[in-house]
């Protein structure tokens, strides 16, 4: 709102200073900051309203031994994310733009059955919350409306159906009639990936910001001619206005770590792992980088991975020696270090390390191109 205010302003007074809101780069710092500045105000007063109401994280059976500890931590906490987030893109970002306003509604909606989730679960006493199948289905509209608004956009004109390909130049993959059940599958796999690798004080959250400074870049130079012809990738028109989104999400995520780093004084829940593994896909089809998605997200595509062998192997085991045997000593993965008696803080900083080096390599990816 405040950019077409100082827009206004610029344009019709001339007034001194107005004219410093068309610029991207000064539009996303004060998103960064302010959105740093709401989480950290907001954060102590949810987090204490969560407490008297007993909204806290319930004691996980099949979880390690040493997290019970851990229950009675007020969850939910994704509410200070997304408040965090949504805030300062209104007053800086350019809402009439498609990048802002699909971004914007794809996370909301995935917010919300987050939230349904955490609310059935915690508040409600369903053992395991929302039902999956339901869960899915919110996925999957999210991921039929993103996919069709791009299909059938004239501000995607020429790239609609098209990705790049990381490490070929002059390589875009046309997934044609394919790209809009191709979009539902990330939107889907995101979300859940992130959702799964919520299990340790400050992972989820320090991961996703780390991926979205490496975004935050990707999505400045594929919405600029020259860069994007530099480094000959496809150029989007206004995809650089999603740099203002993510800056928001940055400082949120800065911000929510403060409190969600270890020992946890709140976790983010189904509210706020849906939603970011939800707009960590969403971006990287807003900006035609969705084979990048592994490389960058690869912490997040190592848990899920982890989950998928465990279970197969087991169910196979099972099923051919009457015993179900394992790979991990618990999946996701983290949980694996952690029966091997790897401290949590050790644990989170060696991913966090990982998924610095993932973020390079994907960023490598444009000049090896």
């Amino acid at each position: 709102m405040l950019y077409f205010f100082f827009d206004y302003l610029h344009k019709t007074f001339s007034v001194p200073g107005a004219g410093l809101f068309k610029y991207l780069t000064f539009r996303s710092a004060l998103a960064a900051i302010t959105a740093l500045l709401i989480s950290l105000y907001i954060g102590p007063k949810i987090i204490k309203k969560l407490q008297q109401h007993q909204i806290g994280e319930a004691k996980k059976a099949d979880g390690p031994k040493s997290h019970w500890s851990k229950a009675g931590t007020p969850t939910m906490g994704g509410i200070i994310v997304l408040l965090s987030i949504f805030t300062p893109v209104l007053l800086f970002g350019n809402i009439k733009s498609i990048y802002i306003i699909l971004i914007t509604v794809g996370t909301l909606i995935l917010g919300g059955v987050g939230f349904l989730d955490d609310y059935l679960k915690v508040i409600k006493k369903f053992p395991n919350g929302l039902i999956a199948r339901y869960k899915l289905l919110g996925q999957f509209l999210v991921g039929l409306i993103i996919g069709t608004a791009i299909y059938f956009s004239a501000d995607f004109h020429g790239a609609n159906t098209l990705t790049t390909v990381p490490f070929f130049k002059s390589f875009n993959l046309d997934l044609s009639y394919l790209y809009i059940p191709a979009v539902i599958f990330i939107i889907m796999a995101t979300s859940n990936a992130v959702n799964l690798t919520d299990g340790l004080d400050g992972l989820a959250i320090g991961l996703t910001t780390i991926t979205m400074l490496a975004l935050a870049i990707i999505c400045y130079v594929s919405g600029n001619a020259i860069y994007a012809k530099y480094l000959d990738i496809i150029f989007l028109p206004g995809s650089g206005e999603l740099v203002v989104f993510i800056a928001a999400m940055i400082g949120a995520g800065l911000g929510f770590m403060w409190f969600n780093s270890y020992p946890a004084q709140v976790f983010m829940g189904d509210t706020g792992s849906l939603a970011l593994g939800g707009a960590f896909g969403i971006l990287a089809i807003l900006v035609k980088k969705e084979l990048l998605i592994p490389i960058l997200g690869g912490v997040f595509f190592m848990e899920t991975i982890s989950v998928i062998i465990q279970r197969v192997y087991f169910k196979y085991t099972k099923k051919r020696f009457g015993e179900g045997k394992r790979v991990f000593k618990m999946a996701p993965i983290h949980h694996h270090f952690e029966l091997l008696g790897w401290p949590e803080p050790k644990i989170v900083t060696r991913f966090y390390i990982i998924g610095i080096i993932l973020a390079i390599i994907s960023l490598a990816s444009f000049k090896i191109r």
